[in-house]
């Protein structure tokens, strides 16, 4: 695949950051979000603080395909390949069973939200990095959700090690995804439209 010039360079230093466990500021298929390793628990705890939210709340997790989905998810109900194949829009869907994530990822009960993620910058994003990157809205918690980069808090922007270029100009007022929880089941319940 050819990346566009656009946004190779930030890619190149998103991934940098991720690796080394930092935390990233970038453009997501929905809103902007704080983003990092979902696998690495300090990672994870940073962003818990850098957004001052309670660590009792589990994170969205971003993924690049089904592929990467099974490795993270224990027992995938038949239902969800079906949801995520016919979504229109972003759908974050809640799996009972997470796997080989950061503790601090997951619901108490074990439950984690996933999102396959199919917008170019985001997906070529985790497809170089070769692991699921957490996805929570770039805000302070109980704050609304910024629809364009421009809404970002300043404390937010300063508190992340890398700041995407990349549509930092796009005016384009994006929503957070839908959110959907599959038991082991099949029974589904929605969480948000």
């Amino acid at each position: 695949m050819i990346i566009a010039n656009e946004y190779a360079d930030d890619l190149k230093k998103a991934v940098d950051v991720l690796n080394k466990g930092g935390v990233i500021l970038y453009p997501t298929d929905t809103i902007w979000g704080l983003g990092c390793d979902a696998t690495r628990q300090e990672a994870v705890e940073r962003i818990f603080s850098i957004k001052k939210r309670d660590d009792s709340k589990s994170l969205i997790v971003l993924v690049n395909g089904f592929g990467m989905l099974e490795r993270y998810v224990r027992n995938i109900p038949e239902i969800a390949y079906q949801l995520a194949e016919v979504a229109d829009k972003p759908l974050t869907i809640i799996y009972p069973n997470g796997r080989n994530l950061a503790p601090s990822v997951c619901g108490s009960d074990g439950s984690v939200g996933i999102r396959i993620c199919s917008e170019g910058f985001c997906n070529e994003l985790i497809s170089r990095f070769r692991k699921p990157v957490v996805s929570t809205s770039a805000n302070l918690s109980d704050s609304p959700a910024p629809a364009i980069f421009s809404e970002i808090d300043k404390v937010i922007s300063d508190s992340a090690d890398y700041v995407v270029s990349y549509r930092q100009s796009d005016t384009t007022r994006n929503t957070p995804s839908s959110i959907i929880k599959v038991e082991d089941n099949g029974v589904i319940k929605i969480i948000r439209r």
